[in-house]
């Protein structure tokens, strides 16, 4: 009986898993050369932006999905890790918003390695801190005020309709949350479900991929400084 519970629990599993990859694969279909902007329906604008969003995590912020891995692994519960993505979140799309109004401006020379040491200090801290401390959010928050402006090279590259600006800016934030919401569910479906509460998911869950990432996150870094 339990084994045939087991069974049709991981049935489910499946099916949830696969229909949220098929729903979000639309999103991820985005247009790589935007034309004529500015003749496009404000709906349409807002969805392409969307899909925008969400492309910039998903597949293509290699660097962004390490970060919020490395949030999501130090607690297997769901519950923290939305909340450092909401705060996340809120500190990208502030300096999102003042880069794309030319408010401010920092050189992505000096920002890329800084999102590359963020991804490294978060995984390490995994690694050495016994439990999550709510000063962990102001970190995030922090960091999350470099991610932005990280968002901001990107976008910058692809331009933003000035007949929509504002609304155009706003999805693409929307985006970006829906990958990184995406990253987090994923794991959860991988591993936070199945080791989460297990009496060694620190030690041979936490601590190896915490290493892994903080590894990847230094090469990262010195290739960033190198150029």
């Amino acid at each position: 009986m339990s084994s045939l519970y087991r069974n049709k629990t991981s049935a489910l599993q499946r099916i949830v898993f696969v229909t949220f990859f098929f729903f979000f694969f639309k999103i991820v279909s985005a247009h790589d050369v935007i034309r004529d902007l500015e003749t496009m329906s404000r709906s349409d604008t807002a969805i392409l932006y969307l899909k925008l969003g969400y492309k910039h995590i998903l597949p293509l912020g290699f660097d962004h999905i390490l970060f919020v891995l490395s949030l999501y692994f130090f607690s297997a519960e769901l519950r923290p890790v939305l909340w450092q993505s909401l705060a996340f979140t809120l500190a990208h799309s502030v300096t999102l918003g003042l880069a794309m109004y030319d408010l401010i401006s920092l050189s992505p020379a000096l920002v890329e390695p800084l999102i590359a040491l963020s991804i490294m200090f978060v995984a390490l801290e995994n690694v050495f801190s016994k439990k999550l401390k709510p000063s962990r959010i102001g970190v995030i928050f922090c960091f999350g005020l470099v991610h932005g402006l990280g968002f901001a090279s990107a976008l910058n590259g692809l331009g933003l309709p000035q007949n929509s600006y504002l609304s155009s800016l706003v999805m693409f934030n929307a985006g970006v949350e829906l990958g990184q919401l995406t990253v987090i569910v994923t794991a959860f479906l991988l591993v936070g479900r199945w080791f989460g509460k297990r009496s060694y998911y620190k030690r041979f869950v936490v601590v190896p991929i915490s290493l892994m990432i903080a590894a990847i996150a230094f090469f990262i870094f010195i290739q960033r400084v190198s150029i």
